[in-house]
């Protein structure tokens, strides 16, 4: 079954990666009002997350958030299946980094990096990065049940020299760069909820008590890496710009999870500074309790 899905769906995403931007985005205009109008894609989770995220709005105010949000997720879809063929000349013109310099000091004092993001805008199109800096750039990924996209998707992401390393490696792969002399960027999304019984820590988040995890944090204080936040904002359909805001070069200074919290308020603000950005899709606030007393 998942070789007759991927069969299916390929032929589309190869058009797609082949097609210029102005058409992409007359088909994203397409599959917006048929996702949203007629077939509801995940409309029932994108409501509900956005009423447990913004009680204080009204109805109408909500509504607005969620067409938009679909309407960005079409963009990222169709942006997403574009860079499965796009030159890296036309990558660095659409995504662009404001601030590359803070991470190249944190390169120069000799100290590994990670950058954390969340699922915002068109995070696919990071992987440009490799142009502005010294960092040999790794990325950690949640492996797709479907091997036959898993391996798509990895060969993707990797096209620009990025080392894709699933989540279930992480520690392992992380430890044995360690021990080598070459500086190394990890890429971590850590915005979305962990399993349940994984959970080790539990805060607020957009107005609910969820787990989060807290596996940067934990890597960060052991191997003392710095520890940087990249802000993805739209400039305009098909371009982005990203900036960097250091959380700590310092990690082993900090109490336990309180780089965590930091990660999760910075991501809240990106959140609530224009909310139609961020993936709704996905149930985020699954796993939510009553705060403890």
């Amino acid at each position: 079954m998942n070789l007759l899905v991927y069969i299916i769906a390929y032929p589309f995403i190869w058009l797609i990666s082949r097609l210029n931007f102005s058409t992409i985005y007359l088909i994203s205009d397409i599959l917006y009002y048929l996702l949203y109008y007629v077939f509801s894609y995940r409309k029932r989770v994108v409501r509900e997350n956005l009423k447990l995220a913004f009680p204080e709005l009204f109805n109408d105010k909500r509504r607005e958030i969620e067409r938009k949000a679909f309407r960005n997720l079409t963009d990222v879809f169709l942006e997403t299946f574009k860079s499965t063929n796009m030159k890296e000349d036309e990558l660095k013109k659409r995504f662009v980094f404001k601030n590359p310099e803070l991470i190249e000091r944190i390169y120069n004092n000799k100290q590994d990096v990670i950058v954390m993001c969340s699922h915002y805008c068109c995070w696919e199109w990071v992987f440009g990065v490799r142009n502005t800096t010294n960092f040999k750039i790794n990325a950690i990924y949640k492996q797709l049940s479907n091997k036959y996209f898993d391996k798509l998707t990895k060969s993707r992401r990797s096209q620009y020299g990025a080392n894709m390393i699933k989540t279930k490696d992480t520690f392992r792969e992380i430890s044995k760069k360690s021990k080598l002399k070459e500086l190394n960027w990890y890429g971590f999304a850590s915005d979305q909820s962990p399993k349940k019984s994984k959970a080790l820590y539990w805060n607020k988040f957009l107005n609910n008590w969820v787990p989060i995890h807290i596996g940067a944090e934990v890597i960060a204080k052991k191997y003392n890496m710095a520890i940087v936040f990249m802000d993805v904002q739209k400039i305009k359909r098909g371009y982005y710009e990203a900036s960097f805001t250091l959380i700590t070069d310092k990690p082993k200074d900090f109490k336990d999870f309180q780089l965590t919290d930091k990660y999760i308020e910075l991501v809240e603000k990106q959140i609530r500074n224009k909310p139609e950005y961020y993936t709704w899709t996905h149930r985020r606030f699954k796993h939510r309790q009553n705060p403890p007393i």
